[in-house]
């Protein structure tokens, strides 16, 4: 029987594949997420989502669903933060500007793998010190990508967006939906 898993100890990732109205399980990955800060952040990602994929020992009839989200801003990779002075560095330098999350996903099944990298241009107002430092001191920062969490605190600070939502959150479900109706439509047959 095909078994549906989560590669991902992600609580904002598994409350986004419940959306989808399929029972799974999750298996956390040990896999390497270095990325190279002089290549191209879409390819990386995407790569890093082919890793983790691949470290989870899933079966050829189950199918593995993993992703991994950065934020890009003027070219440079901000992941989590490490510190609440990194945190608060990443802030300022989203405050006033637009940036660009970035997912990479890969779907695995019967030997097949499918990837993409889905980006969504996301617009933050001038964020005050003040702000920022009340926002950091929150905690919610610290284990997100860009030191931000646009379903919390930091709606606040979103003017706009282009693309999708959930892919900022960090799992498009848009699109997992339309690769797996192509890699497992068994999967899929009563979803929409």
């Amino acid at each position: 029987m095909m078994k549906l898993i989560l590669a991902s100890q992600s609580p904002r990732r598994k409350e986004l594949l419940g959306l989808l109205g399929i029972p799974f399980t999750i298996q956390v990955p040990q896999a390497d997420e270095t990325m190279d800060p002089n290549d191209d952040p879409a390819s990386q990602v995407m790569e890093v989502s082919q890793r983790k994929a691949w470290a989870v020992c899933a079966g050829e009839k189950n199918v593995v669903i993993a992703a991994d989200t950065i934020v890009v801003c003027d070219g440079e990779i901000l992941g989590k933060p490490h510190s609440k002075e990194d945190a608060c560095r990443m802030l300022s330098m989203l405050s006033g500007r637009s940036h660009l999350v970035m997912t990479g996903m890969t779907v695995t099944h019967d030997r097949h793998t499918l990837s993409c990298t889905e980006i969504t241009e996301v617009f933050f107002r001038e964020l005050s010190q003040k702000e920022i430092m009340r926002y950091v001191e929150s905690g919610e920062p610290m284990d997100k990508a860009g030191a931000y969490g646009i379903q919390g605190g930091a709606a606040l600070f979103v003017e706009k967006i282009d693309g999708d939502y959930y892919n900022v959150m960090g799992l498009p479900v848009c699109r997992l939906t339309q690769m797996l109706k192509q890699m497992a439509p068994e999967l899929m047959e009563d979803q929409p």
